[in-house]
């Protein structure tokens, strides 16, 4: 939950320039610099956030519900660190580095259609996976 709440967080500065039509489309939060704050940020209130969420939902016990600091800090920089890499690797106005260099090493390292069937295919797999864990976890 703390990995997806990143990616909404690392969204909304792209989405305010579209809505308005002002501004870097892949500015500063998707950097590495800006993608650690995220992270930060994201982790400090997603873990508060969907506690209270799971609580409410009845999804979990009272005396169950935390989320580890450990779970949610590295859910949020694997969100927030493998969305820059991802969207380094289509979008040529992206430049990860910054302020350190204005380049964008990554662009063109594989094709967006490459890039596009890698995360459908390792969709597919995780889903299988997690299908097949949980039917077997409820086997038992």
């Amino acid at each position: 939950m703390i990995y997806g709440w990143t990616q909404v967080v690392m969204d909304l500065q792209p989405l305010i320039v579209l809505l308005t039509g002002e501004g870097y489309l892949h500015g500063f939060t998707h950097t590495y610099i800006g993608a650690t704050l995220i992270a930060v940020f994201s982790a400090l209130s997603g873990k508060y956030l969907f506690e209270v969420s799971l609580r409410i939902a009845g999804l979990r016990n009272p005396s169950n519900s935390e989320i580890s600091w450990v779970v949610a800090l590295v859910s949020a920089f694997i969100g927030s660190f493998s969305h820059v890499l991802l969207d380094s690797l289509m979008h040529a106005d992206l430049q990860p580095f910054y302020p350190l260099s204005q380049r964008n090493p990554f662009l063109g390292v594989v094709s967006v259609e490459s890039l596009h069937n890698v995360c459908v295919y390792s969709g597919l797999l995780g889903a299988v996976l997690y299908f097949a864990i949980a039917w077997k976890l409820n086997e038992r």
